[in-house]
């Protein structure tokens, strides 16, 4: 088959479908206020390093309008609002964005406007106020139809696209591959990956830049126990023979450090951005 023959838009579709068929309730993690304020402040740990790249990225002015899809509880759309005239902030979770709110009010941010909705869910025309500068999503494009969350980020960009997400396994891939059988006994099957995401875009003729770059996040925790209950929703554990299972695999790997344990992570990210296109539907690069 011809490489420009293949349905880029529909192999993702495929493999997201596998990937989500044995989840049962993916946005459960995210499901209490406490759980989002430490995602928030792991965010700060882990990701500090990925922050100020994705803030080097930008070319923000003070009279940026920008949308931030996924936001979480705003790791990355508040440094963002203190630079830049205005962020649009979309996220599904209930909790994240109260931890948003959390944060807005701590810190004083009065230009961040949020949109408690899934992106596929959005309504351009209704739930939010484009054009923007610059719209990105960070990690968050999880999404089941990778082809038109993208053509809706085009709808509403007036200049710069940017889309970060994961190439090859990743240590939770890695982890999962292995558990997955044993804990449920079905083979897990990854997210899709960058790939996928690039060549959908080569072949409707926006010739994206890309850039590949190393990452280690650090989960850390009060103690083993706390680890264990951190990815028993992970890993969708209901019986004590599965937590069982899992203690056994996370505790040889946890490290001690300090009065904390750690469990260290690599992954390789990518950054895949573009300008907005020209009248031919071309890169204006």
């Amino acid at each position: 088959m011809n490489y420009k023959d293949i349905n880029w838009r529909e192999a993702w579709k495929e493999q997201w479908h596998e990937h989500q068929k044995y989840k049962k309730n993916s946005d459960g993690h995210w499901n209490t206020i406490e759980a989002a304020r430490t995602f928030y402040r792991m965010a700060q740990e882990n990701n500090a390093d990925r922050i100020r790249k994705i803030l080097a990225d930008f070319p923000v002015t003070p009279e940026s309008r920008i949308l931030d899809i996924g936001s979480g509880p705003g790791a990355v759309a508040l440094p963002l609002a203190t630079q830049a005239a205005h962020v649009t902030a979309v996220e599904p979770s209930e909790c994240m964005v109260a931890v948003l709110h959390e944060n807005m009010e701590k810190m004083g941010v009065t230009n961040i406007t949020t949109v408690q909705k899934r992106w596929e869910d959005i309504d351009p025309a209704t739930d939010i106020s484009g054009p923007y500068d610059i719209v990105f999503a960070s990690f968050s494009l999880d999404v089941p139809d990778i082809g038109a969350a993208i053509d809706k980020m085009r709808a509403v960009s007036s200049h710069h696209v940017f889309i970060y997400w994961f190439a090859g396994e990743t240590s939770w891939d890695a982890a999962s591959i292995e558990l997955w059988p044993q804990l449920h006994g079905t083979e897990y099957v990854p997210s899709p990956g960058s790939d996928i995401i690039f060549s959908l875009l080569y072949n409707e003729g926006i010739y994206a830049n890309i850039e590949c770059y190393p990452f280690r996040h650090v989960y850390r925790f009060d103690s083993l126990e706390k680890a264990v209950d951190n990815f028993r929703s992970s890993f969708f554990i209901e019986t004590e023979e599965q937590e069982t299972i899992l203690r056994d695999y996370l505790l040889p790997q946890l490290q001690k450090d300090g009065e904390t344990w750690i469990l260290p992570g690599d992954s390789i990210r990518v950054k895949i951005w573009w300008e907005k296109e020209t009248n031919n539907g071309k890169n204006s690069e």
